[in-house]
C-alpha cells in the first residue's frame, strides 16, 4: 500500500466519533462537512436545476459531451458532490447529482419517486435514453437497481446501464457477510441498516421488489457494473445482485475489490484505490453510451 492506501483512510475514519454516538441530523451534517476536505475541483462548472420537482445539479467538468449524463444518486449533493464530479470526468460526460427526498421524513417510495421523475426530467430536455447511465452508492446504489426496474415496469425507455457502488439491496439484512464482515467494516454495522431499513419502509414489506432488489425480477435490465468492497457488511448485497441478475440475463459484472471498505471511492483524495475504480466507472460508462 502507498501512503495513499487504505491505512490512510482507516485511520482518518478512526478519528471520527461513531455513528451509533450520533443522531441522524448529527450523522447527515458529518457527511455535509466533509466537503471541507474532499471539495469539488474549481474547473468543474456546478449549476443548480429543478427536476422537476427537486433540487438537482449539474456537474460539467472541463471538455465533456453534453448529450451524455450519469445520473447519479446518493442523497446528499455536498457530501458526494465531488465524487460524481470525478466519475463525470471520468466518463467524459456530464453528471446530474438528485437531491431526492430521504426518510424518515419521507419514506419509500419517495426516492424512487423522485429518481425516475429525474430520468422523464432528462429525456424531456431531448438527452437520448441510450445516453444516460445511472449510478449511486451504499443506498443509492440499490435505488440505482429499483429505479431501473421501475423504469422497465413502467414502459419507459432503457437507459444504457446502471453502476452500483457498495450497493444496499437487501434491506432483510439477511446476508452472511452482516456477520462475517462486522470487524473489518469501519463504516456500517448491522445495527445502522436495520435502523435505516425501519426508517425507509417502516411496518412495510422489506423484500419487497422495489423496497430489496435483491429479490426482484431482473430481466431485461441493461448491463450493470457492481462495485464492492472485500472487508465491507455489504459484500453479499453486491455478490447476490449480481449473480441474480446473470441468472436473469443481464449484463452483470462484479468486482470486489481486495482490502476496500464501503464506498472506497469517496475517499478519492486519499486513496489510490478510488482513483482506479473510478477510471473503471468511467470506461464502463463511455463503452455502454459509444
Amino acid at each position: 500500500m502507498t501512503a495513499r492506501g487504505i491505512r490512510a483512510v482507516r485511520e482518518h475514519l478512526a478519528k471520527l466519533p461513531p455513528s451509533s454516538s450520533l443522531t441522524l441530523e448529527q450523522r447527515r451534517g458529518q457527511y455535509d462537512r466533509a466537503e471541507r476536505v474532499f471539495s469539488t475541483p474549481a474547473d468543474v462548472a456546478v449549476e443548480v436545476v429543478k427536476t422537476p420537482e427537486r433540487q438537482a445539479e449539474w456537474l460539467t467538468p472541463p471538455g465533456v459531451r453534453t448529450d451524455t449524463v450519469v445520473l447519479y444518486f446518493h442523497g446528499s449533493p455536498r457530501s458526494h458532490r465531488h465524487l460524481a464530479a470525478a466519475i463525470a470526468r471520468a466518463a467524459g460526460s456530464r453528471a446530474l447529482l438528485l437531491d431526492y427526498r430521504l426518510a424518515p421524513e419521507n419514506p419509500f417510495p419517495a426516492a424512487l419517486d423522485d429518481a425516475v421523475a429525474a430520468y422523464q426530467w432528462l429525456l424531456g430536455r431531448g438527452i437520448a435514453p441510450g445516453r444516460i447511465v445511472l449510478g449511486g452508492d451504499s443506498a443509492g446504489g440499490g435505488l440505482t437497481v429499483a429505479a431501473l426496474i421501475a423504469l422497465r415496469d413502467r414502459g419507459l425507455p432503457r437507459p444504457a446501464g446502471g453502476i452500483c457502488i457498495s450497493p444496499w439491496v437487501d434491506l432483510t439484512c439477511s446476508g452472511a457477510s452482516y456477520a462475517t464482515k462486522a470487524a473489518t467494516d469501519p463504516i456500517v454495522t448491522r445495527d445502522g441498516v436495520e435502523a435505516m431499513a425501519q426508517a425507509y419502509v417502516g411496518a412495510g414489506d422489506r423484500k419487497a421488489p422495489l423496497v430489496s432488489p435483491l429479490f426482484a425480477d431482473l430481466r431485461n435490465l441493461p448491463p450493470l457494473l457492481i462495485h464492492v468492497g472485500s472487508e465491507e457488511v455489504l459484500l453479499d448485497d453486491a455478490i447476490g445482485l449480481g449473480a441474480r441478475a446473470r441468472a436473469a440475463g443481464v449484463d452483470a459484472k462484479v468486482e470486489e475489490w481486495p482490502e476496500m471498505v464501503h464506498v472506497w471511492h469517496w475517499f478519492l483524495p486519499i486513496l489510490d484505490e478510488a482513483e482506479k475504480a473510478i477510471a473503471g466507472i468511467g470506461d464502463f460508462v463511455r463503452a455502454r453510451i459509444g
